[in-house]
């Protein structure tokens, strides 16, 4: 069964390597925008518990599974409801919201990868913590990314590489 890829692989005019994807939401910005930045929306769809102080050069705490290492990172723009970015693991995370008509709302994620050759791996993560925000803004009960996702996480990564995207990185409990 063909795996369906939303992700693009890009490089930013400065050079850095990023993967990109946008969704559609039928909900207003600030709707969208209280599930990327309240703690417990985030918990349901993103890789960690995450929790920030929302103002540049603010904190973010990043908290993971039992056992999973906490790290932070730092707040490097904010503007409410369109845009937030932040610094995390030597990468950068950007979610921008517009609204093309009343009501709806384009989610834009922007990762800046730390590595190229992470691409297919976080690209992989990224289609299965977004099928869990998707599932989320359709109204349905999320377990969150971890919690038995919608889809398979090593499919999109195999599609990834079979698609062309850098690979290479460890797979953190793989290898």
């Amino acid at each position: 069964m063909p795996t369906d890829l939303t992700g693009t692989f890009l490089r930013l005019t400065d050079g850095r390597p990023a993967l990109r994807f946008t969704r559609a939401y039928g909900h207003p910005v600030d709707r969208v925008w209280h599930m990327v930045t309240d703690p417990d929306e985030l918990a349901r769809w993103f890789p960690f518990r995450a929790e920030a102080d929302l103002r540049p050069g603010g904190t973010v705490a990043f908290r993971g599974e039992s056992g999973a290492e906490e790290f932070t990172g730092t707040v490097l723009a904010v503007d409410p409801p369109r845009h937030l970015s932040f610094e995390w693991g030597g990468g950068e995370l950007h979610f921008d919201l517009d609204e093309p008509e009343e009501g709806h709302t384009r989610f834009t994620l922007t990762d800046v990868l730390a590595a190229e050759n992470t691409a297919a791996r976080t690209g992989a993560g990224w289609e299965v913590c977004l099928a869990a925000l998707d599932a989320r803004a359709r109204g349905e009960r999320s377990e969150g990314p971890h919690g038995g996702a919608h889809i398979s996480w090593k499919a999109c990564y195999e599609a990834y590489i079979a698609a062309g995207l850098p690979s290479g990185a460890p797979v953190p409990g793989q290898d």
